[in-house]
């Protein structure tokens, strides 16, 4: 026999499976944590099986758990397109959203992914880039957003994420202990090698190129080499490699943060809707959000 499926109960499910945790998945979907653990109990119920491991720190899930999240998703999507198609939603049009290249796939996927749902007609554009040219971009008008990796951010600029900036390498590599380090480093604008620079300056260390290219599938490439290090953020270190052991003598490097910026003036509506539902996201996901 056939049994109805309530949508909460998998936009729950979801929430959870992919923020690792009751309270982290009742903050995106603004619901307490206990209302999330009832529904994902209402939702095991209905299928006669255990979706989550629950004797761990965090939410995992199980082999059932698996097998029902990409159906969970196909499911919830067409749930909010008839939804939004036959509620003919405020928000349609397009909307130019500046990221930096090393944040694009840490953060943006379940960011749009989350948005889409919710506004279907809205056409979300990704501009990639340095920190200092997105900047540049948004203020000629060429973007209606966006967001930076920088120390600080700016007059118009609001932090949403404070984040260490760590040298990385590849799993048990040699590269760290090399002398003159070799370094990948990016664009001549970003700002992560200007740090990475002064870093070592200070600290009297030796150093020598080995990769200098905006495109972060080459420094990466270079890392999981072992031919160099990097300066990376913490939580978007990509699997494979891992920040350098203290013991290899590395200076430390300054902490960034990932900031949001809208222009100053005549901000169209979409783009502030993005906002605020990117200022959830991460207040959602992240527990060290400023």
């Amino acid at each position: 026999m056939a049994r109805n499926i309530d949508p909460g109960l998998l936009r729950a499910f979801i929430a959870v499976a992919e923020t690792g945790g009751m309270t982290k998945a009742g903050g995106l979907l603004n619901l307490t944590q206990a209302a999330i653990s009832q529904q994902i109990k209402r939702l095991e119920e209905l299928f006669g099986q255990r979706l989550f491991e629950r004797d761990r720190r965090e939410a995992v899930l199980t082999v059932g758990g698996e097998r029902l999240l990409p159906y969970a998703r196909r499911l919830l999507e067409l749930n909010d397109e008839v939804s939004g198609l036959m509620t003919s939603p405020d928000f349609h049009g397009e909307v130019r959203v500046g990221v930096p290249h090393d944040i694009v796939r840490p953060f943006m996927p379940p960011i749009l992914r989350s948005f889409g749902q919710a506004w279907p007609r809205v056409r979300v554009l990704l501009v990639c880039g340095t920190s200092r040219m997105l900047l540049g971009s948004l203020e000629r008008g060429e973007i209606d957003m966006s967001l930076t990796t920088e120390r600080q951010p700016g007059p118009n600029g609001e932090m949403l994420l404070p984040e260490p900036l760590v040298w990385v390498g590849a799993r048990g590599g040699r590269a760290p202990r090399k002398r003159p380090l070799p370094v990948a480093l990016g664009a001549p604008d970003c700002a992560f090698r200007r740090a990475a620079m002064d870093a070592l300056a200070k600290a009297h260390i030796d150093w020598t190129t080995v990769c200098e290219d905006g495109n972060m599938m080459a420094l990466y490439a270079a890392l999981e080499a072992d031919l160099s290090v990097s300066p990376v953020l913490l939580s978007t270190i990509p699997e494979g490699l891992e920040p350098v052991a203290s013991d290899a003598g590395l200076p430390e490097l300054p902490s960034f943060a990932v900031n949001l910026y809208l222009p100053p003036a005549s901000s169209n509506d979409i783009a502030l809707e993005l906002a605020h539902h990117i200022r959830q996201q991460f207040t959602a996901r992240f527990e060290r959000v400023a």
